[in-house]
């Protein structure tokens, strides 16, 4: 397992997830389940939600994780630009996502999935991406 995958995978963590209806319209949202199944894919759960609905509209996102540090400059995080490539609203696929989501959040967490997603990872950014001569704009 990589370094990108142990850092996204670690648990416990939060963090957003952005996406935009086909119109262009944003959401986020917090979710904890998002998994790395390798360097390039992505994994993760939704309920009937604004996430689950944009991304049927328009298959890209983007998941970012957030640590703070003692000061801005010291966080950490990572944005993971993603397309969605698969999208399970039942059958084998989602039980097995809801059998695993029982074992680490429990069962009402569980029945609350009502898809599983899956993304190519098309881009990463870090957390802190100013460019050059930022701090002269402050």
């Amino acid at each position: 397992m990589g370094k990108l995958m142990d850092y996204f995978n670690a648990s416990p963590r939060i963090g957003t997830l952005s996406t935009a209806d086909r119109t262009g319209k944003v959401d986020t949202g917090i979710f904890g389940s998002p998994r790395m199944l390798d360097e390039k894919t992505v994994i993760m759960g939704l309920g009937q939600n604004r996430s689950l609905a944009n991304l049927k509209e328009n298959p890209n996102a983007v998941f970012m994780i957030v640590e703070p540090g003692e000061t801005v400059m010291d966080w950490k995080g990572i944005r993971v630009y993603m397309k969605m490539k698969n999208i399970a609203t039942s059958g084998k696929p989602l039980e097995d996502y809801r059998q695993r989501m029982a074992a680490v959040a429990g069962k009402e967490a569980a029945a609350m999935i009502q898809a599983v997603v899956t993304f190519d990872v098309t881009e990463l950014r870090p957390i802190m991406d100013m460019g050059q001569g930022w701090e002269k704009s402050i």
